[in-house]
């Protein structure tokens, strides 16, 4: 009796079908790669223009920063209150806000004279939960503070927000030259900014953005 191949051979120009696919998968594959990685040079080296709003200093009635790089905006804002821009802070952000609080008061920054949002866990929410604090303060001009990288990202969503406020954007400068960043954390949020700040745009456009602000609760960095 003569057995029925469930799964019969490939015939001779199957083979060589599958082969070629083969061949142009994996030629595909390659230009990816190379489009990849020659990408990430290119999107370093526009960051600074595409991604960078910087404002001249002037005098302002808050100064906000954002949460997510402590130190470094700590210092920044800091820098800016003792140069007296501002009377007063208010620091953004759940995770690190209080002790971005407390690294300001170290440097010599009056206790008082800090406020602190702590619920918040994106830029947007950054922006929305801050809205009615700065409302209560009756502020009409306001200096932010973030990454320079982030900065055009969370200038426009605050100036959705809080559309009466004039804003003004001094970001923490780049702490090395642009092939050190690279190869550091930094690079990678770089990369992964230019995303973020197309869907923030889209989101904008569309009318998508929440407007929902929670009843307060506890931050992550108290319950921890």
């Amino acid at each position: 009796m003569t057995r029925v191949q469930a799964h019969p051979g490939l015939t001779i120009r199957q083979r060589r079908a599958r082969k070629r696919s083969r061949k142009w998968f994996f030629a595909g594959l390659g230009i990816a790669a190379v489009l990849a990685i020659s990408a990430a040079p290119l999107a370093l080296f526009l960051a600074d223009p595409l991604l960078t709003i910087r404002d001249p200093i002037g005098k302002a009635d808050v100064i906000v920063v954002l949460g997510g790089d402590g130190p470094s905006r700590a210092t920044r804002a800091a820098g800016l209150w003792q140069t007296g821009v501002a009377p007063r802070v208010l620091v953004s952000g759940d995770g690190d806000c209080y002790w971005i609080r407390e690294a300001m008061i170290d440097q010599g920054v009056d206790r008082s004279a800090i406020a602190v949002e702590c619920q918040s866990g994106t830029t947007w929410e950054n922006a929305l939960f801050s809205s009615p604090i700065l409302k209560q303060m009756n502020v009409r001009s306001a200096v932010l503070v973030t990454s320079w990288y982030h900065s055009r990202r969370a200038i426009a969503s605050f100036e959705a927000a809080s559309g009466d406020i004039r804003w003004v954007s001094v970001p923490v400068e780049p702490r090395q030259p642009l092939e050190k960043i690279a190869f550091g954390p930094d690079g990678i949020q770089i990369v992964k900014e230019y995303p973020k700040t197309v869907w923030y745009a889209i989101r904008h456009f569309l009318g998508l953005e929440s407007t929902r602000i929670p009843a307060p609760f506890p931050s992550r960095e108290a319950r921890t």
